[in-house]
């Protein structure tokens, strides 16, 4: 797997992919860096008159319904229509679905247009796509919230849509609901600064344009969850994520190899 993931690496700085987000503005700048550090070219286009041509001419689309607004939400659908259209492969990131009926809802309006190639959450916003009754406060996942519940939530997901579910938290769980797999890389750090999650789902969307959804969602939260381990500093967190974007940017072979931290279930 390091290997390939390396060799991943190689070809994707080669490629240079376009990736269109349409992304909450909070996470924008962290998104659009971290694609650019692996090599990729990010476009933030989410006005709803462009959204649809921006996507065509794109090698992948996440869409981040975090801070949504009457733009974004016009523009998604478009865009996830056009990506249906020209197969072009989609992570939808469902944040604060766990906390937003408003959010919940559009969410199942999305699943209805086109299915994504990866659904992504926390453990909360996973719990509450797979049960409409289980609802939290805020963005951030219960920390009550079990791996094996999850894992069963993220599987039954799985075989309802016929997708990938990436559910992050302290151990990700990855399922295309036949394989289940964890992986525990990753540090409290990094949800010490804003718009991790958002830039774990930038990865994937990276990885997208060269690997099957299953692949590419393991292999982004093994890369990411490392990179934010050898990230780690008692300097504070605006220096936690400055290393954070450098070890995006330069993490190795041996690096991978030596911190590899995955299981299949």
């Amino acid at each position: 797997m390091t290997e390939k993931l390396y060799g991943i690496r190689k070809r994707i700085e080669e490629q240079r992919p376009l990736i269109h987000c349409i992304t909450n503005p909070i996470s924008i700048n962290g998104c659009a860096n971290a694609i650019l550090s692996l090599g990729a070219k990010p476009i933030m286009a989410e006005h709803p008159m462009e959204a649809g041509e921006i996507t065509c001419t794109s090698d992948s689309l996440m869409l981040n319904i975090g801070n949504i607004t009457d733009a974004r939400m016009e523009s998604m659908p478009i865009s996830l229509k056009k990506a249906k259209e020209k197969n072009i492969p989609v992570l939808l990131d469902v944040v604060g679905i766990a906390c937003s009926g408003l959010r919940r809802r559009y969410v199942l309006n999305l699943l209805e247009i086109s299915v994504p190639s990866v659904i992504k959450g926390n453990y909360s916003e996973i719990a509450a796509l797979n049960n409409e009754e289980y609802s939290c406060p805020g963005v951030d996942a219960e920390a009550s919230l079990d791996v094996s519940v999850i894992s069963g939530a993220a599987k039954e997901l799985a075989l309802k849509y016929k997708t990938v579910i990436l559910a992050s938290g302290e151990t990700d769980i990855i399922t295309d609901g036949k394989r289940v797999v964890h992986v525990k890389n990753g540090t409290y750090q990094l949800a010490r600064i804003t718009g991790t999650g958002c830039m774990l789902g930038a990865v994937c969307a990276v990885f997208l344009t060269t690997l099957a959804p299953i692949d590419a969602s393991v292999f982004a939260c093994v890369y990411f969850g490392i990179c934010g381990e050898l990230a780690k500093t008692e300097k504070g967190c605006g220096s936690y994520a400055v290393n954070l974007m450098d070890r995006i940017s330069t993490l190795g072979k041996d690096e991978i190899s030596k911190h590899i931290k995955m299981e299949e279930m």
